[in-house]
């Protein structure tokens, strides 16, 4: 007896296997051009929604960040907590 995920494995799309797609759809899209105005509005706004994350960043900015924080600690600059309460109790006070 097959597994039970092996139908809906099916569905499952590549990245190559999307692009392809949406390729195909884009090329039908085009030739109306109220609908290809929604989709650029629509994909836009998608592409905002990523490049707003105030969370993201570069690899650079993140190793950046890690070197700062090294060397805070090297300097003392650090906090140690000896247990959860005093953790919490810090964490309530910011």
């Amino acid at each position: 007896m097959p597994p039970k995920y092996e139908k809906e494995s099916s569905f499952i799309m590549t990245a190559l296997e999307l692009n392809a797609e949406i390729y195909r759809s884009l090329g039908v899209i085009a030739e109306d051009e109220t609908m290809l105005q929604k989709v650029a509005k629509y994909v836009s706004k998608l592409a905002k929604q990523i490049t707003s994350d105030p969370t993201l960043m570069t690899k650079e900015d993140f190793f950046a960040r890690v070197d700062k924080a090294k060397e805070q600690a090297k300097r003392g600059e650090i906090y140690r907590f000896t247990d959860k309460s005093q953790m919490l109790d810090w964490l309530n006070s910011l």
